[in-house]
């Protein structure tokens, strides 16, 4: 071959694969002339030329055929030339497999398809076989291979054939994707490359869709990942839109199936496909997946907003919608329960949701008032705790669609851009959900207000009567629009719409300051959640319906309806797995209980049932089988692993495996540090406040494994380890959190030793004297270190002195325990203990009603039985062990015992009792808080739990180590207080916790100061008290505790049960006692100055405004003496006021006479005030401002949220009205008073579901 032939010969094979059709004519020319035993490839080259010009011309030219004329190709004179020239072709193989396809392209282009598929080469391997590779052949041999096996799968769909053709077209995609490898790719080679995968992707997409191809095909993403990897190849040029060919889909349709089978594969859960996987440096499955996900994402979307334009006002853009939908589907997934932090990248969820939220933002700009992006505006904002920017979007969302609404009911005419009404009244239930989850009596007024709208807007889509179908409801009620309306909303939203108008109208009887209005507003609500109950909405079984309403129910002191709707929705059958969905995280239905187990074990408290109580309490955790599930390990050296993981790693520690714990949410770790709360105030109920104290360790530890150490700026750090420890003093022994939380098999099987009196055995002196009390912690002893100590115990596993107090502690109620004041009856919790019976349970009937009492475990004590119920399984393993055992599971087949209560509920919990737990179906987001707001968060939890640790010690007479807890909890309030003055937002002030906020930094500054109060009390310091509870009310004037213990000081005062405060302070002379009854001063040790016009002794009696007379001194003369106002000039004003209310004085007739001393008190002739050192009582109009100004506050504490059911407010304000005289107010206060104690439980209710009554 001569050098022009071959020069000739590789510009006719640029030309072709360039697609220069114009200069082939010429090139053609001079290969037959120099290269004249190349007449194959002429030819070939010569019919390529005029099929390529007639399909232009037909593009060009609309045409009613798809197929081109086969006169204008002369097809039947071309062919049989090419059969020829195969024919003769022995020499070069490349020619002869080009003309082959070249024949079949010309059958096709003139519509003979059968033909076609017979012309064309089968497989592409036999006319290879003298070739080196695939790889090694030219470039237009590529083409020819890759248009040979598009027409051969062309021409067997058109024949309904799909799964042959999808067999060719993966056959052929291995020398695709290599060839794609190399650059730059020819004009043709890309044009037949896109044809190729176009007609591959589409045909895949209809697979998918009519069910010839599933999901779980490893290779079933290969069409889409070599279509992605055919425009990666593009260099130098942007993502193209538009059309490929004439005919052919819009580009960004193979995008959007590409996305739309990725979005299946995670709603489906499915494994990663591996076929032609893109590389990647992610190793975990879902995290590929995630980013494949993310690309392809960014593709569809650059292609889509930019080929769409702004719409008309009769123009909807629907494809952006259901991108959207698309978008916020994988998102509800990705973000939920069942992927993890490590699945999603760098950020997390939070990056995740900010992502979403500015594809929103961007999608807003290609539509008019979408409803459907104002929707999810509200969800993502939501999502990352963006609450007024979310609210003002659900504002605007609820404007257009109401308008929407309004014009649909008035015209007739359906708009296509409104939200449908199950979507409607879907947003508007999660927005009042919200309000109450996260928001302030500002978000529950709202949230009312929403609710009585929603109420209104359900009511147009009530349900037809059962045993009657939906049509005949149409017909029945002769309006089609509204009849037609209710098809379109099902069951379940209903149901929820009705959950949500009763949590609202729950959340609202909480904040409202009509106390008359409450009980009707519960009330209210009650109906609303057994009408979200109802069996014709198919949701009988919802567990967030279940929990509202035994919550509110309790509140009400319905305490037997109570326990049935618990008792129904722990007895439900946990959902198979197959139907709990993506959405679900692992073991989501054992967390969901965790509040019903809280609620449970309060409920029986409440009936004075703390054995039982402490049972549910341990059935909260053990419902996870094995603690490791749980909490990972029992080895708590990591302790927050969740935050401290990848550091560990990166330092070659050694990492233990997490547990639940580590991906449930604040909220849920502190349901859980709630329980243990609730396990120690049951401990200190029957054991006695000393086993509390040495308990509380456990709490500490327990905080640090579930939120970690509570860090703050060095600048702020406090002398002082951050790390929650209890004080020196703080723990009898310590207890290992192995042996509580972590408890083990072999310890119940074995001997269970309960909580020791350990004062008994060993007596400590403090620093400020000789006190006797339970062994404290050694103060040169780390916490995590000290050995426990050894204890003996007898055959039932107690201490002499522990068996005792547990004997004697489960009748009655500690009175310290109980703040002051206990109204219980006595009697009652006698008839309450549980006992042993080897036979079935039975209904207990107290006070006339029945409810259920749980069987005892064999080997439960029965009255007078030998061994003592173990009643914390956890915390009562007090022995120290080096390995975690998983403890057994309890049967809870006691939970089925029992009679059905008089409350109502009845029929409701007998038709759900065996059935299936029902996973609520509209969960709110799981919200991503700062790192800021999550560590105010855990600062506000840890000072109530040293609060909580100061009230044990304070009610076991441990004043220093108390005063030492109370130091603890007011430190990081100090702390606390400077993080919020700092922050930028503004969102949080020292007066407001924000949203989400459990507590502002002045109601935790009113509970420091009124725990001070309440241990100066314990100190016979009322003053001091006094103090301290002003110091409360000042930082949070409605602070039921610092209202109810000042109130009654000022009682106090009013009735003189109280000495004055000496105004002179005493002098400390050595070899002096200095004791009083009040303030530690003997005011007999001081000289007491005399005078002419007084009695050397001073009045015992109350002074009122008067000065003393001498004794014996008439009173005729009273009219004509001058009384002296020290002070007050004659003709003062002040002095007329005085003597009103002298004259107003409430004192008897006799008590205006004269007093034990012989001083005249009321009256025109009352002498001078004694000076204040001299004074031995209070004037009269101070008592009657003390008595008044208590009144005022408890008064308008029992008419608060917090203050409605608190029994000590209304002892306090009942003994407020025997004081005034108002005996018959008093007594309904007083009997109102048992009513509330009768349903009091150790704790209040609002410690569980974290304050709320949205689970």
């Amino acid at each position: 071959m001569t050098t022009k032939a071959a020069h000739y010969l590789q510009q006719l094979d640029v030309a072709r694969c360039e697609g220069n059709w114009d200069a082939l004519p010429e090139l053609i020319r001079k290969v037959r002339k120099h290269a004249p035993d190349r007449a194959c490839l002429a030819l070939t080259a010569e019919t390529e030329h005029a099929i390529a010009i007639a399909t232009s011309k037909q593009n060009s030219v609309p045409r009613p055929s798809t197929a081109v004329s086969a006169k204008e190709l002369e097809a039947s004179a071309q062919v049989p030339k090419l059969l020829e020239a195969i024919d003769a072709e022995s020499t070069h193989v490349e020619n002869k497999f080009q003309a082959q396809v070249c024949t079949g392209w010309l059958h096709w282009v003139v519509g003979e398809y059968n033909l076609a598929a017979i012309r064309l080469p089968k497989t592409l391997e036999p006319e290879f076989t003298q070739i080196d590779s695939f790889d090694n052949s030219s470039e237009w041999t590529k083409v020819c291979a890759l248009k040979s096996a598009y027409l051969r799968a062309n021409c067997l769909i058109r024949a309904n054939q799909r799964g042959d053709a999808l067999d060719i077209f993966e056959g052929a995609l291995p020398p695709l994707s290599s060839t794609l490898a190399n650059k730059p790719l020819g004009k043709q080679l890309r044009y037949w490359s896109e044809l190729f995968l176009t007609e591959f992707s589409m045909n895949v997409s209809q697979a998918f869709e009519e069910g010839e191809k599933k999901l779980e095909d490893p290779s079933c993403l290969s069409s889409y990942r070599v279509w992605a990897k055919y425009w990666e190849g593009t260099t130098g040029q942007l993502l193209q839109g538009g059309y490929g060919f004439s005919g052919s889909v819009p580009r960004r349709r193979v995008w959007y199936d590409y996305y739309s089978a990725l979005s299946s594969i995670i709603e489906e859960d499915l494994q990663f496909p591996t076929g032609n996987a893109p590389v990647s440096a992610e190793s975990n499955a879902k995290s590929r997946l995630r980013v494949e996900l993310k690309k392809v994402e960014a593709a569809y979307e650059t292609l889509l907003l930019s080929e769409t334009q702004f719409p008309r006002a009769d123009e909807e853009r629907g494809e952006v919608e259901s991108f959207i939908h698309v978008v916020m589907r994988n998102w509800a997934i990705m973000a939920g329960r069942s992927w993890k932090e490590q699945d999603l990248g760098p950020g997390g969820r939070e990056n995740l949701s900010r992502g979403v939220l500015d594809i929103l933002y961007r999608t807003a700009t290609k539509t008019y008032h979408s409803t459907a992006i104002l929707r999810h505006l509200f969800t993502i904002h939501l999502a990352v705790a963006e609450f007024d920017l979310a609210f003002k979007a659900f504002d605007s969302y609820l404007d257009i669609v109401t308008k929407g609404k309004a014009r649909v009911e008035k015209t007739g005419h359906d708009e296509l851009n409104l939200d449908s009404d199950a979507q409607f009244l879907e947003t508007v239930a999660q927005c009042i959900t919200a309000l109450c989850r996260y928001g302030d009596r500002a978000a529950a007024e709202k949230a009312r207000d929403l609710g009585k709208e929603l109420e209104v807007w359900v009511g147009k889509f009530s349900a037809p009567q059962p045993n009657r179908s939906i049509p005949d409801a149409i017909s029945e009620t002769g309006n089609g629009n509204l009849a037609n309306s209710y098809q379109d909303v099902p069951s379940s939203v209903l149901s929820f719409a009705w959950q949500a108008i009763g949590m609202a109208q729950a959340q609202w009887s909480r904040m409202t300051y009509d106390s008359d209005a409450r009980t009707e507003i519960q009330a209210n609500a009650i109906r609303s959640l057994k009408r979200s109950l109802s069996p014709q909405y198919g949701c009988s079984s919802d567990t967030r319906s279940l929990f509202a309403l035994s919550l509110l129910l309790a509140e009400r002191r319905e305490l037997s309806t109570a326990i049935e709707v618990v008792k129904a929705a722990l007895m439900m059958n946990k959902p198979p797995p197959e139907e709990r969905g993506v959405l679900s995280g692992a073991y989501l239905h054992e967390r969901l209980l965790i509040p019903l187990w809280h609620l449970l074990a309060l409920v029986m408290s409440a009936r004075q049932d703390y054995v039982t109580a402490a049972r549910f309490c341990e059935g909260a955790l053990e419902q996870f089988k094995d603690p490791v599930i749980l909490f990972g390990t029992s080895d708590l050296k990591d302790h927050f692993r969740s935050e401290h993981l990848n550091e560990s790693e990166a330092k070659g520690e050694r990492v233990h495996p997490p547990g639940l714990v580590d991906e449930m949410d604040d909220f849920e770790r502190e349901s859980i540090l709630e329980v243990k709360m609730t396990q120690l105030s049951l401990v200190e109920m029957m054991e006695g406040p000393d086993v509390a104290v040495n308990a509380s360790y456990e709490l500490l530890s327990l905080f640090s494994r579930l939120f970690g150490s509570v860090e703050t700026p060095s600048s702020m750090k406090p002398q002082k380890s951050i790390m929650p420890l209890p004080p020196k003093s703080s723990a009898s022994t310590l207890r290992s959190i192995k042996g509580t939380i972590f408890g083990s098999r072999s310890e119940k099987r074995g001997r269970r030793p309960s909580f020791s009196r350990m004062g008994n055995n060993v007596n400590e002196k403090t620093s400020d004297g000789a006190q006797d009390r339970p062994l404290t912690m050694q103060t040169t002893t780390s916490a995590l270190t000290t050995t426990p100590s050894i204890q003996i115990t007898g055959e039932n596993g107690l201490t002499p002195a522990s068996a005792f107090r547990s004997r004697s502690s489960h009748g009655k109620r500690s009175e310290s325990t109980r703040r002051g004041n206990s109204l219980r009856k006595r009697e009652s919790s006698k008839k309450r203990a549980v006992s042993a019976s080897g036979g079935p349970r039975r209904p207990t009937l107290v006070d006339g009603d029945a409810f259920f009492t749980p069987a005892e475990d064999p080997g439960s004590p029965g009255p007078g039985g030998e061994q003592a119920y173990d009643f914390f399984t956890f915390s009562s393993k007090r022995q120290a062990s080096t390995v975690s055992i998983p403890p057994p599971i309890r049967s809870l087949s006691f939970l089925s015992t029992g009679g059905a209560s008089n409350g109502g509920m009845s029929d409701a919990s007998g038709g759900i009792a065996g059935a299936t737990q029902l996973l609520p179906t509209t969960l709110l987001p799981v919200i991503q808080f700062s790192k800021e707001h999550d560590k105010r968060r855990r600062t506000t939890i840890l000072i109530k739990v040293w609060l909580m640790i100061a009230g044990f010690y304070r009610r076991a007479n441990m004043l220093n180590d108390c005063r030492e807890a109370i130091g603890e909890a007011q430190k990081y309030t100090s702390l606390l207080e400077k993080e919020v003055s700092k922050d930028p937002s503004g969102d949080v002030s020292i007066a407001h916790s924000g949203w989400a906020g459990y507590k502002s930094v002045e109601q935790l500054h009113g509970d420091c100061w009124a725990e001070l109060g309440k241990l100066a009390l314990l100190k016979e310091q009322p003053y001091t008290a006094r103090a301290d509870f002003e110091a409360a009310l000042t930082h949070f004037p409605d602070h039921p505790d610092a209202i109810i213990g000042l109130s009654k000081i000022l009682l106090d005062l009013y009735s003189e049960k109280l000495l004055p405060d000496p105004a002179v302070q005493p002098l400390h002379l050595p070899g002096t006692s200095i004791t009083s009854a009040t303030t530690g001063v003997s005011l007999e040790k001081i000289e007491k100055p005399t005078s002419s016009g007084m009695s050397t002794t001073l009045p015992s009696g109350p002074l009122g405004l008067g000065g003393g007379i001498k004794p014996g001194e008439e009173h005729a003369n009273n009219s004509k003496a001058v009384p002296s106002r020290p002070g007050l000039p004659p003709g003062d004003p002040r002095r007329n006021v005085l003597d009103m209310l002298n004259q107003s004085s409430p004192l008897s007739p006799q008590q205006q006479q004269t007093s034990a001393s012989g001083v005249t008190f009321g009256g025109p002739g009352e002498a001078h005030l004694p000076p204040p050192y001299k004074a031995k009582s209070i004037p009269v109009v101070d008592r009657l401002a003390a008595r008044d100004r208590a009144y005022g506050l408890l008064s308008g504490l029992t008419k608060l949220g917090a203050g409605w059911n608190h029994a000590e407010a209304w002892f306090a304000l009942a003994r407020a009205h025997e004081e005034s005289g108002q005996e018959d107010k008093a007594k309904d206060v007083l009997w109102w008073c048992v009513e509330l104690e009768e349903g009091t439980g150790v704790r209040g209710w609002g410690c569980v579901g974290c304050g709320g009554y949205v689970l």
